[in-house]
């Protein structure tokens, strides 16, 4: 299983955690209390379920060995495991940053680095 987890974040807001070395997380994040992640397998389901039509998005990977214990699997809605950051995330755990560009079709084309479900 790989180590790399993915956080879908608008680009305005991760500009932001450019800008100070800390992202602590979008408006539903806050809300929930932890940064949500997705699984390489789980990512692009995310982005149909939660970011259908959205552009102006990036796809960030994460070192998840890096987060140490503030990284929890925990079920979602529908019982599945998913991983979520209990703290902000330093951008040191940082291995990518892509553009999650749309097709005509208003799909997200995902960057070839990322493996297949």
């Amino acid at each position: 299983m790989s180590s790399i987890i993915y956080k879908i974040v608008a680009r305005d807001a991760w500009n932001k955690a450019l800008e100070t070395g800390l992202f602590t997380g979008a408006e539903i994040d806050i809300t929930d209390g932890f940064i949500h992640f997705s699984a390489a397998n789980q990512v692009r389901q995310t982005a149909a379920r939660f970011f259908r039509g959205q552009d102006d998005l990036m796809l960030v990977g994460v070192d998840a060995q890096i987060l140490g214990d503030a990284l929890q699997w925990e079920p979602s809605a529908d019982g599945e495991p998913f991983p979520h950051l209990h703290g902000p995330l330093s951008l040191k755990a940082v291995v990518s940053q892509d553009e999650l560009i749309m097709d005509d079709a208003g799909r997200h084309q995902f960057p070839d680095h990322l493996p297949a479900d």
